[in-house]
């Protein structure tokens, strides 16, 4: 398999930074998730929707 970051080619079995080919490349890929350079998109809720108003 390759790795996500650097795409060299490694091993799953006995690799304990997998699916990454070193811990270099698994902090690489950490400050990737901190920095918000990854994102998973949702769909916003619809804010249009009317509030209602209890009569008084």
């Amino acid at each position: 398999m390759k790795c996500p970051i650097c795409k060299k080619t490694t091993v799953w079995e006995g690799n304990p930074d997998r699916p990454f080919c070193s811990e270099r490349c698994r902090i690489i890929d950490l400050g990737n998730w901190s920095a918000e350079d990854y994102r998973v998109e949702t769909a916003l809720p619809d804010t249009e929707e009317k509030a209602e108003i209890p009569h008084e």
